[in-house]
């Protein structure tokens, strides 16, 4: 008999994942939904005849998080106005230009007609729907807020996206100018020093070191230019390579959050997004622990992942969620003892939101600053590289008449 691997949440939101014995999919399927799974991914085993997988959230749809914001936002609105969800789903599917949302929708439209929960359509779509989002539908459907709750999941999906395009925005201006400076450069040495080199020749004279060396780095990158070029884009696979694996992806994230300067930044988003997510989760009415796993997915940071992990585990042992943050090392002193206070009040969510405001005007700040000194750095840096090739190249002429006698 066939096996089928699968990924499924149980009641309690834990993922599990494992392998069933089945004669066909259809009885795989069967045999899930009668243990109460919440089904994310079902494909055929390595033992199985067939090499096709089968999965509920169909082809990769591509869906931004600007997309997922509208989306929850307008829906929180119809269904606060007394629209029905499959009304609601009906509407916004038409409004979506994304080809590939509408057909996610239309399909969420189908599976809540034939009597699916709202929470449990959108769970069948876990490439487009995140944890976060299936999670909080579920407490809000089952406190019957669910127009509550998605206008504060889309609060959250907001501020969240306007944090990452600061972040990203802080880091495309140094990239683009430095990556302009790379392609100065190489056209510099691959085709004007060799100009250069072709003038000097007629000297007949020892030229200045510098000037010497620049020539000497021109012969070198156009001579074994591609196994240079290939040597570099090696070590880029390698070290991608490398980062994909569960040890190096630790290593690096481990190394983001001691970075110097944009270290601090990194850390003060991870504190953000926690704080902001855990916060929302939880004052919508998602269990602890549910919570907790859910933080851990959406870190984007292995390293703070693995920490909370330990709180979770924590926590389910009886502790408070400040000790085992506390002993993580990853966290301030400042975040835990603000958290421990909010335990102590019963204000949890709310000491929650105000960490994630004062990190969020944390990183304004310290984004804000970054581009300020970077500015110049980057125009200093320039100046050095660009400037010292012009003025190893037209040294010789300075020198031109020690040159001639020599």
């Amino acid at each position: 008999m066939p096996k089928f691997s699968y990924v499924v949440k149980d009641k309690s939101g834990r993922t599990i994942r494992g392998d069933v014995e089945a004669a066909d999919k259809n009885q795989a399927l069967t045999i899930l939904r009668g243990k109460e799974f919440l089904i994310l991914k079902l494909e055929t085993g390595k033992g199985g005849p067939g090499f096709f997988s089968f999965s509920f959230s169909g082809r990769k749809t591509r869906v931004t998080l600007d997309e997922l914001t509208i989306f929850s936002r307008q829906l929180a609105t119809l269904i606060e106005s007394g629209i029905p969800v499959v009304n609601s789903l009906d509407i916004l599917s038409e409004q979506v230009e994304n080809k590939g949302f509408h057909d996610v929708l239309d399909n969420v439209k189908e599976s809540v007609n034939t009597g699916l929960s709202f929470y449990d359509a959108l769970g069948r779509h876990p490439r487009t729907f995140p944890p976060l989002l299936v999670s909080m539908v579920r407490a809000g459907e089952t406190s019957g807020m669910l127009d509550v709750v998605l206008d504060r999941v889309s609060a959250y999906m907001e501020k969240s996206n306007t944090l990452q395009k600061k972040v990203r925005s802080a880091m495309i201006y140094p990239s683009v100018i430095i990556f302009m400076a790379v392609v100065i450069t190489l056209v510099m040495i691959l085709n004007v020093i060799p100009v250069f080199k072709d003038i000097f020749s007629g000297f007949g004279a020892q030229l200045p070191g510098p000037t010497q060396f620049l020539i000497n780095v021109s012969d070198f990158l156009k001579a074994y230019f591609l196994v240079f070029a290939g040597a570099v884009a090696a070590v880029c696979v390698a070290v991608k390579m490398y980062l994909g694996t569960p040890v190096g992806k630790l290593q690096f994230d481990h190394a983001k959050l001691k970075m110097p300067v944009v270290g601090t930044i990194f850390r003060k988003v991870a504190i953000s997004r926690f704080t902001r997510t855990l916060g929302t989760l939880l004052k919508s009415g998602v269990p602890i622990l549910n919570a907790l796993e859910i933080v851990s997915e959406t870190s984007g940071n292995l390293a703070i992942r693995n920490a909370i992990t330990r709180v979770k585990d924590n926590v389910r042992e009886g502790e408070n969620i400040a000790p085992p943050m506390e002993r993580s090392g990853l966290f301030p002193p400042m975040v835990t003892r603000m958290i421990a206070v909010g335990e102590k009040s019963g204000e949890l969510e709310k000491m929650l939101s105000k960490i994630a405001d004062f990190f969020d005007e944390q990183v304004d700040a310290a984004v804000s600053g970054l581009t300020s000194i970077m500015e110049p750095l980057i125009i200093a840096f320039l100046g050095v590289v660009i400037g010292g090739i012009v003025f190893c190249m037209f040294l010789p002429i300075f020198k031109i008449s020690q040159i001639v006698n020599f």
